[in-house]
């Protein structure tokens, strides 16, 4: 099958416990990666009230988004994708740092690092961790050596292993099929582009042009971003928000 009609790992792939949407439990696995305590996962209680998206600090860096895999939404992106090349970019001069998917139930960990590795967020990654390391190695390479070095990178799998154990329902196992996916929405510092940043997709997809005074929270972002996937959910509302931004004191 091509990319575009079936993204997903195959069985015999690496294989993660996927990861549970718990703040708590993601900020904990990004401290221990190298990202500073500056910054942590927020619940996002709701992206249509403002008074409930007030309770996360502003501006936010990133959101990732937790949504079944309906077929109305995999009709949309094998018609989105058809017409997509697979993405090719690497270098420092490259709009924004994605890294295609090919470990299993691993989609969580692809979302927080697509989180950290753009915008603003990066300039908060602490000198010589494993994130540090992991994202210097992985600007100059091709998607398939990103991959390839994501599969080979101890410190992640470790890591991961650690903050799956801890969730607060039990662990399916890294061999299911699991009809839950995050994506990861970022506004790239150079020119506001919004992002959306999916290891299942055949690259990164530019949603619009956000303002200096708008983030990922932001009524444009929403609207291009997470309320997109609202609309083809199928009457599905197994739906979650968290977003990136600055530590509550």
């Amino acid at each position: 099958m091509s990319t575009a009609t079936n993204p997903d790992p195959s069985p015999d792939s690496l294989a993660f416990i996927p990861l549970e949407a718990n703040p708590e439990l993601l900020t904990s696995l990004l401290h221990k990666l190298g990202l500073s305590k500056a910054l942590q996962i927020h619940d996002v209680y709701s992206i249509t009230e403002p008074e409930l998206l007030a309770f996360v600090p502003r501006p936010a860096l990133a959101l990732l988004l937790v949504f079944p895999v309906s077929a109305t939404y995999e009709s949309h992106r094998l018609a989105e994708d058809s017409t997509a090349p697979d993405y090719a970019g690497s270098g420092s001069g490259e709009p924004v740092l994605w890294y295609k998917q090919t470990i299993r139930n691993a989609c969580g960990l692809m979302g927080l690092l697509h989180a950290v590795s753009n915008g603003p967020a990066r300039g908060f990654v602490e000198p010589n961790t494993p994130l540090d390391r992991l994202i210097k190695a992985s600007i100059p390479l091709p998607p398939p050596d990103r991959s390839a070095l994501l599969e080979r990178t101890p410190e992640l799998a470790a890591a991961h292993q650690e903050a799956a154990a801890q969730g607060a329902t039990a662990a399916p196992d890294a061999r299911d099929d699991v009809d839950l996916h995050y994506v990861c929405f970022v506004k790239s510092g150079r020119d506001g582009t919004l992002w959306e940043l999916d290891g299942r997709r055949k690259g990164p997809i530019a949603r619009g042009q956000l303002a200096d005074d708008e983030d990922v929270l932001s009524e444009k972002a929403l609207l291009w971003g997470p309320l997109q996937f609202l609309e083809r959910g199928g009457g599905d509302m197994r739906f979650s928000c968290v977003a990136l931004a600055g530590a509550l004191d």
